[in-house]
């Protein structure tokens, strides 16, 4: 997967836009409201989704797969984010405990015992009284169903990615130990762009 995605973002650089998600704005606020200071995302990417909680003068580590989004991340944000190179299957980076974590369209890259890794490695690394929010597909969303199923609700696109959409059930099943407070459909982006249709995700809040 790592050599997919540095492909990827050698050649389309910042491939989304620098604009951040809707969600992840959604975020920013709840753990502001929160008083959370110390935020890791996991998958950072280039850095979008960063941006509101550096607004909110909230200090940000990120991990990411690829060296050429981290190079992206650093000129963007003048290296004011740190961002460990590697694999969330590899955490913990640090010995520090974290107020907040927000992991926005990653779990459903993985398959379930890398899922419940990337879970478990977040929740050891959340301090008690901190929330996590995770970003996943749902089976709602227009692209469920599509491509070639590699397992119960899982399956590879024409761009050979490998894409898992959670169901209610699925979402209790694997958060269930972590803190699970609540799961709620949204809809990224809110305001359709360019006719381009929007994504359905689960968005999943657990407390430590």
């Amino acid at each position: 997967m790592g050599e997919f995605w540095e492909s990827n973002f050698k050649g389309k650089q910042a491939m989304w836009g620098y604009e951040p998600t809707d969600v992840a704005k959604s975020t920013a606020v709840f753990f502001k409201e929160k008083a959370l200071q110390e935020i890791l995302i996991p998958g950072i990417g280039y850095g979008r989704n960063a941006k509101p909680f550096i607004k909110n003068n909230q200090n940000v580590t990120g991990i990411e797969l690829s060296k050429t989004a981290i190079e992206i991340a650093n000129n963007n944000f003048n290296n004011v984010v740190k961002i460990y190179h590697g694999s969330v299957a590899d955490m913990p980076f640090d010995s520090k405990k974290y107020d907040g974590i927000f992991c926005y369209a990653l779990l459903h890259l993985l398959d379930e015992k890398e899922r419940l890794q990337c879970i478990n490695n977040c929740y050891n690394q959340l301090q008690p009284g901190g929330y996590m929010v995770f970003v996943s597909l749902s089976i709602n969303d227009m692209r469920y169903g599509k491509g070639i199923e590699i397992e119960e609700n899982r399956y590879t696109t024409a761009h050979d990615v490998n894409l898992f959409f959670y169901n209610k059930f699925k979402i209790e099943k694997e958060f269930k130990d972590y803190g699970l407070l609540e799961a709620v459909e949204v809809t990224e982006p809110i305001k359709v762009v360019n006719n381009k249709p929007s994504q359905i995700f689960w968005k999943i809040i657990c407390y430590k």
